[in-house]
């Protein structure tokens, strides 16, 4: 056998044993598979939002720091452990370019939050990962933005880190809590707090037509909050609207009811604010209030029926 044909052999071997690793990855994670998935970057690019980007040029970058790719984030786990066996024939060529001190060109990669995605290199950082390098060369782009990525976060808690960010902003910028006494303004969607500021924005312009000087800002969060806000929350709690809408918060529905209820007055004129909250309910929440009801109201009478044999029976 030619050294050629051992080099062979011992990348085969080495794609076996990073396949049998990824097995293992998979079945140790199977309650939560999200832990066991490579980042998509341009999943985590439409979660931040980053502003402009930076080419910084050659470096040398942390493995451990290398969280997800651009393209083949369906191929490797979050280990970079292939995950497919289509991949063998590229990552043992480059396994024996490795073994053989071959010079291989950088990888190339976006940096965003402290983390990296591959562009261009995926074989070659699995590669180096089932090696044991610790650094490999790269030619990196940098994204900017003020959330920082830690290095096992999945795109739900990339997510929840951006609400936790906006939130942040949103009370520091509008002394939201301070003014108000609520803590509590929450949403499960990025984006809504600029939405929320755009409506306090509206509600002042309004206020304003009927002054003869322009009330500030503070006045007018605190005059949306009471009279817009508040009996909007009001009107989905009494009517156990949430039930409808299975894992949202009430300041989602908040905006989403606003928003229907303005089509609603732009289209017919005049038009209240519950009798568009439950139009809005039954359009577009996904339980039946109607269907629930009848049900509830059969249950009912069943249960006081059953109540009526049992004492019956106790009687004799």
């Amino acid at each position: 056998m030619g050294a050629s044909d051992i080099v062979k052999v011992q990348a085969n071997e080495d794609f076996n044993r990073a396949r049998s690793r990824e097995l293992f990855s998979r079945i140790g994670s199977f309650i939560n598979s999200d832990r066991n998935k490579l980042l998509s970057f341009n999943d985590v690019k439409d979660i931040l939002k980053p502003g402009g980007q930076v080419y910084l040029g050659m470096r040398t970058v942390p493995i451990n720091r290398i969280v997800g790719s651009e393209g083949r984030y369906n191929d490797f786990n979050k280990h970079f452990l292939p995950r497919k066996e289509f991949l063998r024939s590229r990552w043992m060529r480059v396994d024996m370019a490795s073994i053989q001190d071959l010079n291989l060109p950088p990888i190339q990669l976006y940096e965003i939050g402290g983390a990296y995605f591959v562009r261009d290199g995926n074989h070659r950082v699995s590669v180096a990962k089932m090696q044991g390098i610790e650094n490999i060369d790269a030619e990196v782009i940098s994204l900017s933005t003020e959330i920082h990525i830690p290095p096992n976060a999945t795109t739900e808690e990339l997510n929840k880190a951006l609400l936790e960010y906006e939130k942040k902003i949103f009370y520091e910028k509008t002394r939201f809590e301070e003014l108000t006494g609520d803590g509590d303004l929450e949403f499960t969607a990025t984006g809504r707090y600029n939405v929320i500021y755009n409506h306090i924005l509206v509600h002042k312009y309004f206020l304003n037509e009927e002054k003869e000087e322009e009330i500030p800002f503070s006045d007018a969060l605190v005059s949306w909050y009471k009279n817009v806000y508040q009996p909007t929350i009001q009107i989905i709690e009494e009517n156990n609207m949430l039930v409808n809408f299975p894992g949202r918060k009430p300041a989602d529905l908040y905006v989403w009811i606003v928003k229907h209820w303005d089509f609603l007055k732009k289209k017919y004129g005049c038009y209240d604010l519950q009798d568009a909250a439950r139009d809005f309910v039954s359009k577009y929440g996904e339980y039946d209030f109607f269907f629930f009801r009848m049900i509830a109201f059969a249950a009912g009478k069943f249960f006081d029926r059953f109540v009526k044999i049992l004492r019956k029976k106790g009687k004799k």
